[in-house]
């Protein structure tokens, strides 16, 4: 069995909570579990980038990110072609994004891989089986639920594919992370 790293969470936050300094009545510290494998689904959107931020505090101090990014290449009698015409520019949205969090002092490894246009999600699910992901994170588009069965959905798909859990990003949701910087930016001005 794996075994996860625990942080510990105080009561001070909970009412009625004793004080932490009266060990007759504290109570247990609280334990929360971050993830030691983090996969985290990049397709060069702003809503996947954005995802990195939660992928950051899935993982914790501890954990290790594994950032996917999967080329699509739509296949015809003149060979393969890249779905996307600024594959290159996507490609390095996606290296730049990790190189932040790499500064930032995450544990993040990249890997760019090429599948059929419409495999992404068995690519990304296959990534996450060989890592051995506690979970993978990734952006949604918010598209309905017609343009979702219309367009496909790698984020349906991989909820059915994923041995693992999937964490999905909805438009505009900021994690405490990303807020943190920006709140200490305004508080500077």
């Amino acid at each position: 069995m794996r075994e996860s790293r625990i942080c510990p969470v105080g009561d001070a936050d909970v009412p009625g909570a004793p004080a932490a300094d009266d060990e007759r009545t504290a109570t247990p510290e609280k334990e929360l579990v971050m993830f030691d494998t983090v996969v985290l689904a990049l397709d060069g959107s702003p809503e996947s980038l954005a995802a990195a931020s939660y992928a950051r505090e899935l993982a914790g101090e501890h954990g290790a990110i594994r950032a996917v990014h999967v080329r699509e290449i739509m296949l015809g009698r003149g060979g393969g072609q890249p779905a996307n015409a600024n594959e290159d520019e996507i490609v390095a949205d996606v290296r730049r994004t990790v190189e932040e969090l790499k500064a930032g002092g995450a544990d993040i490894s990249l890997e760019v891989a090429t599948a059929a246009s419409g495999g992404p999600a068995q690519v990304i699910a296959e990534i996450a089986r060989r890592s051995s992901a506690d979970v993978i994170v990734m952006g949604t588009r918010g598209r309905g639920q017609v343009a979702g069965l219309l367009l496909g959905s790698v984020t349906q798909r991989l909820l059915h594919l994923a041995h693992c859990p999937v964490f999905a990003v909805p438009p505009g949701a900021v994690s405490k992370t990303a807020e943190a910087p920006a709140a200490g930016a305004a508080a500077g001005a």
